[in-house]
């Protein structure tokens, strides 16, 4: 009696099982060496696994909690959890969880959770994290964080930040771009660039080591900055100190950049003075009166043994006459230098000390200038 039921759980185990493989295509393991050369074999492509693993290579059209390969994965539709591979992941629809390659990640429609790969990310869309050695690409929109070593380019908005270590390119950043070298959106609330950074609308902060490019920026921070409907100005100024410098200043409705040139007239040593800063415009009377507030640094030398670095604050009344602004107001200055002191430029220190190899002084002296807006 007993062997016959036995027999019989048996041979409905048995159809069980064998009706379960012909119409679920779903498996609890799938292992193999590399496609088609795996437990289940060339119709790989039409079964659903929760756990695979391949020496080589493995097919799949879903995964739902872990698989891992030794050089590449290739999953036809669906992967859910950790997708592991030395070499690469090719997801064909969407993708919810990790994946990490030594390679490259592509994704063809979503991907949710990490990517994470040597040299490549790419995906149709991406919410989540991205990181890769070289390039984030993105063909649609990014909810969350992109970060490479090179380049991030998305085609869409992206709402989080991107960081790269030469250049972020995207349509609308809502939130950051960090980039070594370049940031390039059409409109963004913050970006951070080396070098430049190339906006539509800023609605945030711009920093650049040198240059911003934008159409409406408020806050730009940099030496240059092309504002469409900003400030542009070239004029001349002259100080106390008998030097004339000829200047650009360029930025938004407050913050501004300042490079010039000029010569010190004052001095018996033939001084050429090179000035940049930062500066701030305060309104007083709307389109006639504003308070500019400048930082700057003026390297003196003579292409010789002598430099003199001068760092100044400068509170300016500006008056407006149309596109001709003329200003005029008092400097406070620290002035370094290694030997020279700086005594036939300024000798009213209220501050100062000659130390064995390094001067330092303090002065207050007055500067008075005339500029075109344009």
């Amino acid at each position: 009696m007993t062997y016959r039921v036995f027999s019989i759980i048996a041979a409905f185990t048995l159809l069980s099982t064998n009706l379960f493989a012909q119409h679920s295509k779903t498996r609890i393991a799938h292992i193999g060496l590399v496609y088609p050369l795996s437990t289940n074999g060339v119709d790989a492509k039409k079964y659903t696994n929760v756990f695979s693993f391949h020496a080589i290579a493995g097919v799949s059209r879903s995964e739902t909690a872990i698989c891992a390969s030794g050089v590449s994965n290739i999953i036809y539709d669906r992967a859910d959890g950790a997708i592991l591979a030395g070499f690469s992941n090719h997801i064909l629809n969407r993708a919810s969880g990790m994946q990490c390659a030594g390679f490259m990640n592509t994704v063809r429609n979503e991907a949710k959770g990490l990517q994470a790969a040597g040299f490549l990310n790419l995906s149709g869309s991406n919410r989540g994290m991205q990181a890769a050695g070289f390039c984030n690409l993105t063909l649609n929109n990014v909810i969350g964080y992109q970060t490479a070593g090179f380049c991030n380019l998305t085609a869409g908005n992206v709402r989080g930040a991107q960081t790269a270590g030469f250049l972020n390119m995207a349509d609308t950043v809502h939130g950051a771009q960090l980039a070594g070298f370049m940031n390039l959106a059409e409109n963004v609330n913050t970006q951070v660039a080396g070098f430049i950074n190339v906006a539509g609308k800023v609605k945030g902060v711009q920093v650049a080591g040198f240059i911003n490019i934008a159409d409406s920026s408020d806050f730009p921070i940099g030496l240059v900055n092309i504002v469409r409907n900003g400030y542009k100005a070239i004029g001349i100024t002259a100080d106390e100190s008998g030097t004339v410098l000829g200047a650009f200043r360029s930025g938004g409705r407050v913050l501004y950049g300042i490079v010039g040139t000029g010569y010190n007239f004052k001095s018996d040593k033939e001084f050429y003075v090179m000035e940049a800063g930062m500066g701030a415009r305060f309104m007083i009377v709307k389109n006639v009166l504003t308070l500019n507030v400048e930082a700057v640094t003026d390297a003196f030398t003579n292409f010789d043994r002598e430099d003199y670095l001068r760092s100044s604050l400068r509170i300016l009344p500006t008056v407006s006459l149309g596109k001709i602004d003329l200003f005029a107001g008092p400097v406070i200055s620290h002035v370094i230098s290694d030997e020279f002191d700086g005594s036939d430029i300024s000798k009213h220190y209220i501050w100062s000390h000659n130390g064995r190899y390094t001067f330092n002084g303090i002065y207050v002296g007055a500067l008075a200038g005339v500029q075109f807006r344009f």
